[in-house]
């Protein structure tokens, strides 16, 4: 499993002209019971989770849900990775919906958008403490006037990997590694001139580096994009500068991730911002660059960021009350912790935190990735805006940023075209 980011919905969607979605499965008994006890049966989906990993989890989770709660039916469903977010647009076009369902902010924000979501900031409010602050901040959209449209599952992030052996060859002191932007850009103008056939960067900047640089993303209300700002333009100009005096290639404009992997992998990169399951996979694919890695703090100027995925609940659903209970209950710091440990990420839960699993070392490296990560996660900040798209508008920023990079445009030009497409694309959405 991996910890995915924003992709696009369709434009049906976004234009929020879809109707409340039911259950997807028809029928469903009212969730509250003669005595006031939950009852009733609802659909539960996620995404790329049903395998031999972790479908002993779901099950004891659920069986166990229902013990606790009988006459309650629990469905698990589990969508593949292919096409998550199309199947997401279609089932609630077509009103089928599940009633608890696995996503991140971008697709609950379309969705909100749309009115198929439960709000639970107004029909939960005491969720609220349940969750760390930033989480809870997360699935709450200043562009729909401030309600939260989902409960928080599980975080993650990641530190920064460095090939120290490419370090010293290359001029650099391996025992100071980049922390900032600054440090980052200087040292890979140093490995370039020492080193003219490898780099430090191998992609341009994604939305969530801006914020990480420290520029506004949007304003107070989240109603438009404001990253093409001053500080925005600068960020964008140091990459310029560095394809300029060859510390970038052409590969790198076109942001490809397995491109950038495959190039520290091979000793050819210096620099790879990592996540929680980066550690193992180096050491188990790439042990020659594993015995000279570095491990710092995630390259950032503000707060570092960090992923999260949330349990929304299908505001049209016959047995609401029971679908956030069960939300509830699948995100509450026990589960969470459980879930956390087997699938390598971080749980949202309210002092979870605490557990000696992300505090105590063992003497393991990835015990200390680990222990790192969940230090990093209590600063971090979701910088990918909900309402920005993975599609379209990331689309238009990387290809704004790599004709500014070319001499094709300025920084400035270039940031005003992708945020004017980005205010007239949330505003089309209205």
């Amino acid at each position: 499993m991996t910890m995915r980011k924003p992709v696009a919905f369709t434009a049906a969607l976004a234009a929020g002209t879809l109707l409340l979605a039911g259950c997807a499965e028809g029928g469903n008994a009212p969730a509250d019971s003669a005595d006031g006890e939950l009852s009733g049966e609802i659909t539960f989906q996620t995404w790329n989770l049903k395998n031999e990993k972790f479908t002993p989890y779901f099950e004891d989770l659920i069986d166990a849900f229902e013990s606790d709660n009988p006459g309650t039916t629990i469905e698990w469903v589990d969508a593949p990775p292919e096409g998550y977010q199309d199947k997401l647009s279609a089932d609630a076009a077509a009103g089928n919906l599940p009633d608890v369902v696995d996503m991140g902010p971008e697709a609950a924000y379309t969705l909100a958008q749309a009115g198929i979501l439960e709000d639970i900031a107004e029909s939960d409010p005491e969720a609220e403490d349940l969750y760390l602050d930033k989480a809870w901040e997360a699935m709450t959209f200043a562009g729909l006037g401030g309600g939260t449209y989902g409960y928080p599952w599980y975080l993650n992030t990641g530190p920064s990997f460095f090939n120290t052996a490419l370090f010293e060859e290359c001029g650099l002191d391996p025992a100071d590694l980049p922390t900032d932007y600054d440090a980052l850009f200087t040292q890979a103008e140093t490995l370039t001139a020492s080193c003219p056939d490898d780099a430090m960067i191998a992609r341009m900047p994604a939305i969530e580096n801006f914020g990480e640089y420290g520029v506004e993303l949007m304003n107070e209300d989240g109603t438009e994009f404001t990253y093409n700002s001053e500080k925005g333009v600068e960020f964008v100009q140091r990459f310029v500068d560095l394809y300029a005096d060859a510390g970038l290639t052409e590969e790198s404009l076109n942001n490809l991730q397995t491109a950038e992997v495959d190039d520290f992998k091979a000793g050819r990169l210096a620099y790879l911002p990592g996540s929680s399951y980066t550690y193992n996979d180096l050491k188990d694919t790439a042990p020659a660059v594993f015995e000279s890695l570095g491990i710092g703090p995630r390259i950032n100027d503000s707060s570092p960021n960090m992923y999260i995925e949330s349990l929304v609940v299908n505001a049209g659903s016959e047995n609401v009350e029971l679908a956030r209970e069960f939300a509830k209950y699948v995100t509450n710091s026990e589960n969470q912790l459980a879930f956390a440990e087997a699938a390598s990420v971080f749980p949202s839960s309210e002092g979870s935190l605490d557990d000696p699993f992300y505090t105590e070392d063992d003497g393991d490296g990835a015990t200390a990735v680990r222990l790192a990560a969940a230090e990093q996660v209590r600063e971090a900040v979701v910088w990918w805006p909900a309402a920005f798209s993975g599609g379209p508008d990331a689309a238009t920023l990387r290809e704004e940023i790599a004709l500014a990079v070319l001499g094709q445009k300025s920084a400035q030009e270039a940031l005003d075209a992708s945020v004017k497409y980005s205010n007239e694309r949330l505003a089309a959405t209205r």
